[in-house]
């Protein structure tokens, strides 16, 4: 899943660049170039044609990968509005366990089973995205897609692949960012997802607030993820 609107962009070269990589590490790739395909953002009722075919991609789906450039700390309208259709109630979220009536959601849900890998450039240096860095660390920006929609929905979410500089990378650094992209796309099967807690008693009060006990001393983002 990318989305940017210039084909000549770092993103769109990486975007080529990464189902080469996954096709050499066996993966079958099924593409949606949101730009290209004139995808229409926006939800004035449920379903279609086009959601349809975008459900049964995930529905097909080991790995989600979502590629886009980050702009004013999120992804473009054209990939939110995609998410905003796409993922329906009923089968990305609200979907109910029979056993307890309640709806799956936070570690659950329609797409459970699924590993999904944010890929993202941004133009800004590596240490405004960092734990300190007057952005906020990746992982915080993203909180909305990374725990919001993609764990939500559950999926495992994994760690961002963030790409920094992104208008610096020319002809003689492009063959690093490369090969970073190519190691962390070898491992993506085996490496270890974020560590959110699920929406379980043993973590969760009735409020849906963290029980006494849990992340002791923790507030904000860091508190929903396991201790190591």
């Amino acid at each position: 899943m990318s989305a940017h609107p210039d084909r000549g962009s770092l993103n769109c070269h990486l975007h080529q660049f990464g189902v080469r990589a996954l096709h050499a590490e066996g993966w079958q790739v099924t593409e949606s170039d949101l730009y290209a395909m004139d995808w229409d953002p926006v939800l004035r009722e449920e379903g279609g044609a086009d959601v349809e075919t975008e459900q049964r991609k995930l529905a097909d789906a080991d790995l989600v990968v979502l590629q886009f450039p980050l702009w004013w700390y999120g992804m473009p309208a054209i990939m939110k509005g995609w998410i905003d259709r796409v993922f329906e109630r009923g089968f990305a979220y609200d979907v109910m366990d029979p056993a307890t009536g309640r709806a799956r959601k936070y570690g659950d849900g329609g797409l459970v089973g699924r590993r999904a890998l944010t890929i993202v450039t941004a133009g800004d240096r590596p240490g405004s995205l960092g734990p300190r860095g007057i952005s906020g660390d990746i992982e915080d920006v993203l909180w909305p897609t990374l725990h919001g929609t993609l764990w939500y929905t559950g999926m495992s979410a994994l760690r961002p692949h963030l790409i920094t500089q992104a208008r610096d990378v020319n002809a003689s650094t492009i063959e690093g960012v490369e090969r970073e992209l190519a190691d962390r796309l070898r491992s993506v099967a085996d490496e270890e997802p974020i560590g959110f807690l699920p929406l379980d008693e043993e973590f969760y009060d009735h409020p849906i607030r963290l029980c006494e006990g849990v992340s002791p001393g923790l507030t904000g983002n860091a508190a929903h993820r396991f201790v190591t």
